[in-house]
């Protein structure tokens, strides 16, 4: 492969990813659990920005299971942020064939 064309598609790479990153920084999801009882809104940098928790939800007597939806929703939020990060990510490196080179893993 000639040198020039290789340091061209990395540097069009570098880019990409840049953009790439940028675009899922501004991006929120929100997870759910218990039917919608409880919803959990993360940024794709992973911060978490806001809790939704329906009234009907809280039950005195049995506060576990609260927590369980809370958990429940925060990891379905999480899961969410990671599928878009690696949908985001992966188009990044699309076309390219530049040996040696791996996109990484999330």
């Amino acid at each position: 492969m000639d040198m020039n064309k290789m340091m061209k598609q990395v540097a069009k790479m570098q880019q990409e990813l840049a953009k790439a990153q940028e675009e899922l920084a501004e991006s929120e999801v929100t997870g759910t659990s218990g039917g919608g009882l409880v919803s959990v809104t993360v940024t794709g940098k992973g911060e978490f920005t806001g809790i939704k928790i329906k009234p009907e939800s809280v039950d005195p007597d049995d506060p576990t299971m609260l927590e369980d939806l809370v958990l429940a929703a925060i990891n379905d939020a999480v899961r969410i942020q990671q599928e878009l990060a690696e949908e985001r990510m992966s188009g990044v490196s699309a076309g390219m064939n530049i040996p040696g080179m791996q996109m990484p893993q999330f």
